[in-house]
């Protein structure tokens, strides 16, 4: 990015860069904080009881040529670096990203993420979607795992022993108002 295009941002607001482009990331609304915070507080509470690595919340991370911030990550403890958590974006593509749907997503932007973070090496990206009250969890783009209703939520494969009953993350009626 130059020095032009930064000094042009305004800093109060998240941007991510797509094909050398800064993209403003919208503010959540008060539904999509609600579940991150949910899902954010179990996610956390299981990895570090289990020593598994870092949560985080939208976090910048460098996918090659883009820079990404999901609503939530989770970075395995054999990753960290010697030297420590980054103090600015992390070099490395996170093992989970989690992306929480807002009314003003589009399909093709989220399915492109969802591309993106995979061919980048996260080993699972998780679509959150409060409307519906679902997580989808993609291991590559052939292998996904869909979680609704009364299901609980599990990731064996990345995160051995988490299980969150979806209605402890999703609000009591779907029809609150993002």
């Amino acid at each position: 990015m130059s020095v032009a295009v930064e000094l042009a941002l305004d800093p109060e607001k998240n941007y991510e860069i797509v094909n050398g482009v800064p993209e403003e990331k919208e503010m959540p609304g008060a539904r999509h904080g609600m579940v991150a915070a949910k899902l954010l507080s179990r996610l956390n509470n299981f990895v570090e009881a289990n020593q598994l690595g870092v949560a985080f919340t939208e976090v910048n991370f460098n996918l090659g040529h883009n820079e990404r911030i999901p609503d939530l990550s989770f970075v395995s403890a054999s990753r960290i670096p010697v030297d420590g958590i980054p103090e600015g974006v992390w070099q490395i593509p996170p093992d989970l990203a989690v992306e929480i749907i807002s009314p003003s997503d589009l399909h093709e932007k989220v399915s492109n993420k969802v591309l993106e973070y995979l061919e980048a090496g996260v080993k699972q990206v998780w679509i959150v979607s409060p409307e519906i009250r679902s997580v989808t969890i993609f291991r590559s783009m052939e292998q996904v795992q869909v979680f609704s209703g009364d299901k609980v939520l599990e990731s064996p494969d990345l995160l051995p022993g988490f299980q969150c009953p979806l209605k402890e993350i999703f609000p009591a009626t779907a029809s609150a108002k993002e």
